[in-house]
């Protein structure tokens, strides 16, 4: 071994010490500042900011005027990963021979809707497909015409998807549409029921599809995504500018409140015109980490929910749903989808209609591969692994399917993923490159912009660890989330209300779900809970 190979080494183990002693020692005096009663997030060998401290070029973005309402969000997690979808090729149309609705999407459905239509019947964009036993009011419309092809059922006869054969060119329900300037909000509610565009409008309390009978205190519309390798809605509302108002103007008259729109404040480019230049609504920008661009922050931080109360909320696609519905009459549910992940050949934006098919997207990602190994024997055996999933989603709250299967009803993202079925010995230890950490225990906590490559290894399984402040640190709402998930797990209905359960959804504590030292499942967790609440009533 050379002197200078030997130099190299040698600095690098001390780097290593460094790293792992400042760890330790930052765990230490944030266990003495709670020991002294401290908030523990005052105290550190680190600084607090490091990652802010490491960014350059920041500024309070130029196109937010003084007397906007600015809210800059202190917590929160931005993970950078490879296969962000690029706009080199354009963006192209892709239509796949089958489409499918899944009842699954929708929280809180019955297992087993009332499906309306028979195999073999005709169908157009904007028919009446199934509708819920508990809620027969709400429609859930067919996104393309063509013919009904299958019911696919799964366990106890429950619909998994309702299978449409698609026309290749499409034809839609004729509507007749009431005049927006003159229809009662009752009128209208009751021609968004029966059109199949009211599942695109959500709710708080239990993030379920909106029950028509309340009266919301207030409606939010967010129009920016801060997922790992969320998809721009600037490009989903180019050239719909018209529609998109429309939209809004609709959900005015739904609510004798305010009308809110969540604005993207990070700066990292503007907002569309559409969103900057919208009217008849309060306009709010949102700076930071993700989740800042959440609907569920944004209520928290604007209009809280209170017990009793309701608030709705709509993505930029179904505003323009309900916007393309009153300004063209049709029923028109396409989308710009982003497909991502360092496993997708050709990361890339394309437009296709909802419940697409994702098979045509996928054609070149290498699922399967084949291993060569040995028996007890020491005879070679060859076995098929699975190297990739897909998810329809994004990475934090997406749905693994199949490579055959179905676009979720809200999801504008489609990712793939290395399988991560391996084992690192002590990668808890070892500080490494090429690893996103939120409590700096790899190098990459210095280096804020990186881009990792993703896989599926949790890196351990469930374990007993209670890390304080752990939670917290992710979700920038004055909420207790480790409590909350105590009285989840003990059935506490009166703490689970008072801790703020009713204003969360299960984007909300993706992160902390993230972060867990106990590899706990928070989001489903929250979702028992939220269903629990729901069914006393």
């Amino acid at each position: 071994m050379t002197l200078s190979t030997g130099l190299i080494f040698g600095i690098i183990f001390i780097l290593m010490f460094i790293v792992v002693m400042a760890t330790i020692s930052e765990g230490l005096v944030k266990i003495a500042a709670k020991h002294q009663g401290e908030n523990p997030e005052n105290y550190g060998v680190l600084p607090n900011d490091m990652p802010s401290m490491l960014k350059r070029g920041e500024g309070s973005p130029d196109y937010i005027s003084q007397e906007d309402h600015f809210v800059d969000l202190k917590k929160g997690f931005d993970i950078n990963l490879l296969g962000e979808a690029s706009l080199e090729h354009g963006i192209e149309y892709v239509h796949s021979s089958t489409y499918a609705l899944k009842p699954k999407d929708f929280m809180g459905m019955m297992p087993i809707p009332k499906v309306v239509v028979a195999e073999g019947e005709t169908l157009k964009a904007g028919d009446v497909l199934f509708f819920d036993k508990k809620r027969p009011e709400i429609k859930y419309a067919a996104p393309v015409s063509g013919e009904m092809l299958k019911i696919q059922r799964g366990e106890k006869r429950s619909v998994n998807e309702v299978v449409i054969l698609a026309d290749k060119e499409l034809e839609y329900r004729a509507y007749d549409l009431p005049d927006l300037d003159t229809v009662s909000r009752e009128d209208l509610v009751a021609f968004l029921l029966d059109s199949g565009a009211w599942p695109f409008i959500r709710q708080r309390p239990f993030d379920i599809v909106a029950e028509h009978e309340k009266m919301p205190k207030a409606i939010f519309v967010t129009t920016f995504d801060t997922a790992p390798l969320a998809p721009s809605f600037n490009l989903t509302v180019q050239g719909k500018e018209a529609e998109f108002q429309k939209g809004l103007d609709v959900l005015a008259k739904l609510t004798e409140g305010a009308l809110h729109l969540g604005l993207d404040g990070r700066g990292a480019s503007s907002p569309a015109k559409a969103f900057v230049n919208a009217t008849g609504v309060q306009k709010h920008w949102f700076n930071g980490a993700h989740p800042a661009g959440n609907v569920g922050v944004h209520i928290h931080h604007v209009d809280p929910l209170n017990s009793g109360e309701t608030v709705w909320h709509l993505d930029v696609h179904g505003v323009l749903v309900l916007g393309t519905l009153f300004a063209k009459g049709i029923f028109d549910t396409e989308r710009i989808v982003a497909l991502t992940g360092n496993e997708m050949p050709n990361p890339r934006y394309v437009r296709a209609h909802q419940g697409v098919c994702l098979e045509r997207f996928v054609t070149d990602v290498k699922f399967q591969e084949q291993l060569t190994t040995t028996d007890q024997e020491g005879k070679p055996v060859t076995i098929n692994r699975k190297a990739v999933r897909l998810v329809s989603g994004d990475p934090l709250t997406g749905k693994e399917i199949e490579p055959n299967g179905y676009l979720g009803f809200f999801d504008d993202q489609v990712m793939t993923i290395e399988e991560g079925d391996y084992y690192e010995l002590f990668g808890w230890l070892i500080p490494r490159a090429g690893h996103p950490t939120q409590n700096r225990t790899f190098p990459g906590a210095f280096a804020p912009s990186s881009i990792y490559k993703a896989d599926t290894q949790q890196n351990g399984e469930e374990r007993a660890f209670v890390v304080s402040g752990e939670y917290e640190s992710v979700l920038p709402m004055d909420i207790y989330p480790q409590y909350l998930l105590r009285a989840i797990q003990a059935n506490d209905f009166e703490k689970m209300e008072g801790l703020g359960i009713l204003e969360l959804g299960e984007e909300d504590v993706a992160l902390c779900e993230y972060v867990c030292t106990s590899k706990h499942p928070v989001q489903k967790t929250l979702r028992q809970g939220l269903d629990m609440l729901r069914e006393q009533g």
